[in-house]
């Protein structure tokens, strides 16, 4: 058998792309870690430009290749397993230099040619070791009510921009008005944080000497994937962090500090929303999340152990262990509305193979004894609210080696087809069963 899987080349079918089209999203449409890099590296082989729209080094994509060797990506798009895909690091993602530079040294380590193949935009935000610095102030600042970032500077460097005192990649081509932004940047830090210690000369003469090297990649990603739209190339755009982790959306202030969700992407490439025709979310069988903020359907003891021993639920960015849930309809049904999902990619399916039933939460039950399916803007109703589950008998067998729907048990089958009922019909295409890049299950 060939390196490449059997479901791989079924899912590269030239029917199954020409139905996704020109353009495809996907999104996270959970609280993250949902497993969307195996899917985009997976679709990566038919498209020909793969893009990262928002977000920065907080998101972790662990990718395999046919061999079974595993990628932790961050910065990097999941396509760049793909030799024949331009990897774009669009104009909404904030972008740690020497952490990008790391990775893709890494990468070249383990022999994944890199060179030329990426490019990032020069209207991205550079993120510095002051933000990362800044960030662990602020959340040492907030004491008990930590946030529970992955303190990698991505905050205060969407803070900086939004302040209008960030610098951009292509502010790097001219040393000398980038050392006064950074000076100002610094001291701008310096008075608001007791304790901030930063040697400015210091990371001005670093970023000197990073310049060189970063040249070749710096170019107008707004002109050039247009362009690519405009000559037919497909597009594919990967989502970073999830929906319910959206800066607008999402369980604020225990949020992201992007837009992770469709309208991030349109701002955070500059490619138009009338340009996508595909979108698809990536959801759990499960759910899990890192770090604080209200969490409806979390399990606890021996179920949660046992789910985050069998899922490795452990974050790919930070190495926390996650937090775990049963599926909750209502966020993701409150993040297909936002996103407009076309279809749904549930991966883990495998993880519940044990279990003798499977719960999934269908609405809340709030204080006052209203049960709706309405996704609350409020933490504190949200903190409070009494789940309404759905029972289902699970499938007691292993459904890791099946590749085809047809050979799916009855029970695993009921479950992702209830899950497209309770979802409103948004079709369940492509289901996870294993960490393998052929360890996935096209619905028909």
């Amino acid at each position: 058998m060939s390196p490449t899987s059997t479901a791989a080349k079924a899912a590269a079918s030239d029917d199954e792309w020409k139905k996704l089209g020109q353009v495809c999203a996907v999104l996270g449409s959970q609280w993250g870690d949902e497993g969307k890099g195996k899917l985009v590296d997976i679709l990566a082989r038919e498209y020909e430009v793969v893009c990262r729209c928002q977000g920065g080094a907080n998101a972790g994509h662990t990718i395999y290749d046919d061999e079974g060797k595993k990628y932790a990506l961050h910065l990097v798009p999941s396509g760049i397993l793909n030799k024949k895909a331009l990897c774009v690091v669009g104009n909404g993602v904030v972008v740690h230099l020497p952490g990008m530079f790391e990775e893709l040294d890494a990468l070249e380590k383990v022999g994944v040619d890199c060179a030329g193949r990426m490019i990032v935009s020069d209207r991205a935000h550079l993120l510095f070791e002051l933000h990362k610095e800044v960030d662990g102030l602020r959340e040492a600042e907030l004491s008990g009510n930590m946030i529970g970032t992955t303190k990698r500077g991505i905050g205060p460097a969407y803070a900086s921009k939004a302040t209008r005192n960030g610098i951009r990649v292509g502010d790097i081509k001219n040393m000398e008005t980038f050392a006064e932004k950074l000076k100002a940047l610094a001291a701008d830090a310096g008075k608001r944080f007791d304790g901030f210690e930063y040697d400015v000369d210091a990371e001005i003469e670093r970023y000197g000497k990073i310049r060189e090297r970063i040249l070749p990649f710096i170019a107008d990603t707004v002109e050039i994937v247009n362009q690519a739209h405009a000559d037919k190339k497909k597009i594919l755009v990967e989502g970073a962090n999830a929906t319910m982790l959206d800066l607008d959306f999402g369980t604020y202030p225990f949020v992201t500090s992007s837009n992770p969700s469709l309208g991030g992407v349109c701002s955070g490439l500059g490619l138009a929303p009338n340009k996508f025709e595909t979108i698809i979310g990536v959801a759990k069988a499960y759910t899990t999340r890192v770090g604080s903020g209200p969490y409806p359907t979390e399990l606890f003891g021996d179920l949660a152990e046992d789910l985050r021993a069998i899922g490795y639920e452990y974050g790919t960015t930070t190495g926390r262990p996650r937090r775990i849930g049963w599926l909750d309809m209502v966020a993701l049904n409150f993040a297909s509305k936002i996103n407009g999902f076309t279809h749904l990619n549930i991966t883990k399916l495998d993880c519940l193979s044990e279990l003798d039933e499977i719960k999934i939460g269908v609405a809340y039950k709030l204080q006052d004894g209203t049960v709706t399916t309405a996704f609350p803007a409020s933490i504190e109703e949200l903190e409070k609210v009494e789940v309404v589950y759905e029972t289902l008998p699970g499938w007691k067998s292993d459904i890791s080696g099946v590749r085809d729907w047809k050979d799916m048990p009855e029970n695993a089958k009921k479950y992702v087809q209830r899950v497209e009922e309770l979802s409103g019909g948004v079709e369940c295409r492509f289901i996870g069963v294993g960490p393998g890049r052929d360890a996935i299950v096209i619905k028909p």
